[in-house]
Protein backbone atom coordinates (compact mmCIF):
# COMPACT_ATOMS: atom_id res chain seq x y z
CA UNK A 1 0.00 0.00 0.00
CA UNK A 2 1.28 3.46 -1.04
CA UNK A 3 1.79 6.28 1.51
CA UNK A 4 -1.14 7.99 -0.04
CA UNK A 5 -3.20 5.40 0.35
CA UNK A 6 -2.39 5.34 4.17
CA UNK A 7 -2.97 8.99 4.45
CA UNK A 8 -6.47 8.17 2.34
CA UNK A 9 -7.21 5.61 5.11
CA UNK A 10 -6.41 7.59 7.86
CA UNK A 11 -8.63 10.21 6.53
CA UNK A 12 -11.30 8.59 6.57
CA UNK A 13 -11.29 6.71 9.89
CA UNK A 14 -10.80 10.03 11.96
CA UNK A 15 -13.57 12.15 10.20
CA UNK A 16 -16.38 11.16 13.13
CA UNK A 17 -14.31 12.25 15.46
CA UNK A 18 -13.78 15.64 13.61
CA UNK A 19 -17.77 15.42 13.15
CA UNK A 20 -18.05 14.89 16.85
CA UNK A 21 -15.74 17.87 17.76
CA UNK A 22 -17.06 20.65 15.01
CA UNK A 23 -20.77 20.15 16.01
CA UNK A 24 -19.80 19.77 19.67
CA UNK A 25 -18.39 23.21 19.15
CA UNK A 26 -21.53 24.51 16.83
CA UNK A 27 -23.68 23.51 20.18
CA UNK A 28 -21.68 25.70 22.62
CA UNK A 29 -21.16 28.48 20.48
CA UNK A 30 -24.72 28.62 19.32
CA UNK A 31 -25.91 28.75 23.71
CA UNK A 32 -22.61 31.02 24.85
CA UNK A 33 -23.80 33.37 21.66
CA UNK A 34 -27.44 33.02 23.00
CA UNK A 35 -26.00 34.40 26.33
CA UNK A 36 -24.56 37.07 24.86
CA UNK A 37 -27.47 38.06 23.18
CA UNK A 38 -29.93 37.94 25.61
CA UNK A 39 -28.09 37.60 28.92
CA UNK A 40 -27.67 34.83 31.41
CA UNK A 41 -29.73 34.29 34.85
CA UNK A 42 -27.58 32.35 36.98
CA UNK A 43 -29.35 32.96 40.38
CA UNK A 44 -32.61 32.66 38.46
CA UNK A 45 -31.67 29.12 36.92
CA UNK A 46 -29.79 28.09 40.51
CA UNK A 47 -32.91 28.97 42.41
CA UNK A 48 -34.81 26.98 39.73
CA UNK A 49 -32.94 23.77 39.92
CA UNK A 50 -31.71 24.49 44.13
CA UNK A 51 -34.52 21.24 45.27
CA UNK A 52 -32.39 18.86 43.15
CA UNK A 53 -29.01 20.16 44.21
CA UNK A 54 -26.60 17.18 45.10
CA UNK A 55 -25.93 18.00 49.11
CA UNK A 56 -22.30 17.90 48.26
CA UNK A 57 -22.40 20.74 46.09
CA UNK A 58 -25.43 23.26 47.79
CA UNK A 59 -22.40 24.84 49.89
CA UNK A 60 -20.87 26.17 46.77
CA UNK A 61 -24.03 27.10 45.08
CA UNK A 62 -24.75 28.89 48.34
CA UNK A 63 -21.72 30.42 49.27
CA UNK A 64 -19.44 30.85 46.29
CA UNK A 65 -21.45 31.02 43.06
CA UNK A 66 -24.64 32.93 44.25
CA UNK A 67 -23.20 35.76 46.32
CA UNK A 68 -20.82 36.27 42.74
CA UNK A 69 -23.73 35.20 40.43
CA UNK A 70 -22.83 38.15 37.69
CA UNK A 71 -19.16 37.10 37.01
CA UNK A 72 -20.23 33.29 36.86
CA UNK A 73 -22.65 34.13 34.35
CA UNK A 74 -20.06 36.09 32.94
CA UNK A 75 -17.91 32.84 32.80
CA UNK A 76 -20.50 30.55 31.75
CA UNK A 77 -21.04 32.94 28.97
CA UNK A 78 -17.43 33.45 28.29
CA UNK A 79 -16.98 29.75 28.58
CA UNK A 80 -19.38 28.34 26.33
CA UNK A 81 -18.27 30.69 23.89
CA UNK A 82 -14.73 30.26 23.57
CA UNK A 83 -15.20 26.37 23.48
CA UNK A 84 -17.13 26.56 20.57
CA UNK A 85 -14.52 28.52 19.03
CA UNK A 86 -11.54 26.55 19.77
CA UNK A 87 -13.28 23.27 19.04
CA UNK A 88 -14.86 24.32 15.54
CA UNK A 89 -10.77 25.45 14.79
CA UNK A 90 -9.36 22.92 16.63
CA UNK A 91 -7.05 24.88 18.42
CA UNK A 92 -6.11 24.23 22.14
CA UNK A 93 -8.61 21.62 21.79
CA UNK A 94 -6.89 18.89 24.46
CA UNK A 95 -7.41 22.15 27.28
CA UNK A 96 -10.58 23.61 25.92
CA UNK A 97 -12.16 19.92 26.29
CA UNK A 98 -11.12 19.27 29.83
CA UNK A 99 -12.28 22.95 30.67
CA UNK A 100 -15.41 22.33 29.62
CA UNK A 101 -15.98 19.49 30.69
CA UNK A 102 -15.31 20.71 33.93
CA UNK A 103 -17.97 23.68 33.09
CA UNK A 104 -20.21 21.06 32.10
CA UNK A 105 -19.53 18.90 35.87
CA UNK A 106 -20.86 21.91 37.58
CA UNK A 107 -24.15 22.41 35.62
CA UNK A 108 -24.44 18.82 36.27
CA UNK A 109 -24.17 18.94 40.23
CA UNK A 110 -26.06 21.96 40.40
CA UNK A 111 -28.93 20.36 38.26
CA UNK A 112 -28.56 16.95 40.61
CA UNK A 113 -29.72 14.69 37.80
CA UNK A 114 -29.02 11.05 38.05
CA UNK A 115 -26.51 9.52 35.78
CA UNK A 116 -28.74 7.95 33.91
CA UNK A 117 -31.82 10.32 33.90
CA UNK A 118 -32.89 10.57 30.45
CA UNK A 119 -33.09 14.36 31.07
CA UNK A 120 -29.56 14.65 31.84
CA UNK A 121 -27.89 16.08 28.71
CA UNK A 122 -24.87 17.53 31.08
CA UNK A 123 -23.52 13.75 31.73
CA UNK A 124 -23.58 13.20 27.92
CA UNK A 125 -21.66 16.44 27.29
CA UNK A 126 -19.31 14.85 30.03
CA UNK A 127 -18.36 11.79 28.30
CA UNK A 128 -17.81 13.87 25.18
CA UNK A 129 -15.61 16.57 26.11
CA UNK A 130 -13.23 13.84 28.16
CA UNK A 131 -13.17 12.14 24.91
CA UNK A 132 -12.30 15.08 22.38
CA UNK A 133 -9.67 16.07 24.68
CA UNK A 134 -8.31 12.52 25.67
CA UNK A 135 -8.02 11.26 21.60
CA UNK A 136 -6.54 15.06 21.36
CA UNK A 137 -9.08 15.93 18.51
CA UNK A 138 -7.65 18.99 17.19
CA UNK A 139 -4.85 17.20 15.97
CA UNK A 140 -7.22 15.61 13.26
CA UNK A 141 -7.99 18.09 10.39
CA UNK A 142 -7.70 21.11 13.01
CA UNK A 143 -5.13 23.63 13.67
CA UNK A 144 -3.24 21.89 16.67
CA UNK A 145 -2.44 19.15 14.01
CA UNK A 146 -0.90 22.51 12.14
CA UNK A 147 0.29 24.00 15.13
CA UNK A 148 1.22 21.18 17.05
CA UNK A 149 5.29 21.18 15.54
CA UNK A 150 5.82 24.97 16.46
CA UNK A 151 3.80 24.98 19.99
CA UNK A 152 4.26 22.07 21.70
CA UNK A 153 1.49 22.81 24.16
CA UNK A 154 -1.39 22.81 21.54
CA UNK A 155 0.22 18.88 20.47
Amino acid sequence: MSNLDDFRAARLATWPLVLLRVYTGVFFLYFGIVKVIGGVNVEGFLNAVSDNTFGFYRPVVENVILPASGVFGFLVTAGEVLLGISLILGLATRYASFLGAFMVLNFWFAKGQGILDAQNHDVIWFVILVVLGGLHAGRTMGLDQKLGGRYGLLA
